[in-house]
């Protein structure tokens, strides 16, 4: 039976049942909460977001719509459905840009995204999120491929595959928990667990959303295009919508036009 300690901070108590560092999986690898340094880093990241309820009760609402997909692509590509968590950590699910330029759920810049998906003035695929799931998988599986746990290549997708490479061969081991890293990718596990935590228990943690009040997904249909659009305005008019919802269904979308050359695009519409 876990046991539990709550302590009081401020005016709003505080259950943490990490505190009896009970077994916890992440990516799925065991975190060893018997090291005394691994539980306090965890308990930082954990006690932060704890006490910021507004932010933590839009993610949950967010992640009622997005999850569902996120999972899918993740299974299909073989990638461990924890690193739905990872998502959080680099977005907040939400189609963010970042001040170094990294853009989408995903946060990936634009050179890097360059060998996955689409990217120009006109289609940015980075803000697609089935298919930014897709070259975020290929990126981790690779990750994992080359260090040998899930837990480093989450870390790498942090500092980058050469940066982690680096310090794991001059400090001759590749596990994360052993490694001296930049302070961003040290706390990066450890927000990613807090994430899986606090929403994959979030009544127990307080967080309490009905199922009426989340997000839930939105309602489509999709068109297969084919053939350039030169005015995206009149064909949203002409579908019984405006731009602005087209955009919002569409965010890969970033022009007024659609310019197809030898492929085609699946649109989504309200349905």
């Amino acid at each position: 039976m876990e046991e539990r300690i709550t302590i009081q901070i401020g005016k709003r108590p505080f259950s943490g049942p990490f505190l009896m560092c009970r077994k916890l999986w992440i990516l799925p690898e065991k975190v060893p909460l018997e090291r005394w340094d691994t539980k306090e880093r965890f308990e930082r990241e954990y006690i932060y977001n704890y006490y910021a309820p507004g932010p933590m009760i839009y993610v949950i609402k967010l992640s009622h719509r997005y999850f569902p997909m996120i999972e899918e692509r993740l299974k299909a590509n073989g990638v461990p459905e924890d690193f739905k968590y990872l998502c959080i950590a680099e977005s907040n699910l939400q189609n963010a840009t970042s001040s170094a330029g990294a853009v989408g759920f995903w946060q990936f810049m634009k050179g890097t995204a360059a060998g996955y998906m689409e990217v120009n003035d006109n289609v940015d695929e980075r803000y697609y999120i089935q298919k930014a799931t897709d070259a975020a998988c290929v990126y981790l599986k690779t990750a994992h491929e080359k260090f040998g746990s899930w837990t480093a290549a989450a870390a790498s997708y942090n500092c980058g595959m050469g940066g982690y490479n680096k310090q794991a061969t001059s400090q001759g081991t590749n596990n994360f928990y052993d490694l001296v890293l930049p302070d961003e990718t040290s706390k990066y596990i450890f927000r990613i667990l807090t994430f899986k935590e606090l929403i994959g228990n979030a009544g127990k943690n307080g967080f309490k959303v009905d199922d009426e009040d989340v997000y839930k997904p939105v309602p489509y249909r999709s068109v297969t295009i084919s053939q350039s659009i030169p005015d995206l305005i009149q064909f949203a008019k002409n579908n019984g919508t405006t731009y602005y919802m087209l955009r919002q269904m569409n965010p890969w979308l970033r022009g007024k036009s659609l310019p197809v050359k030898g492929k085609s695009y699946e649109v989504k519409l309200p349905r």
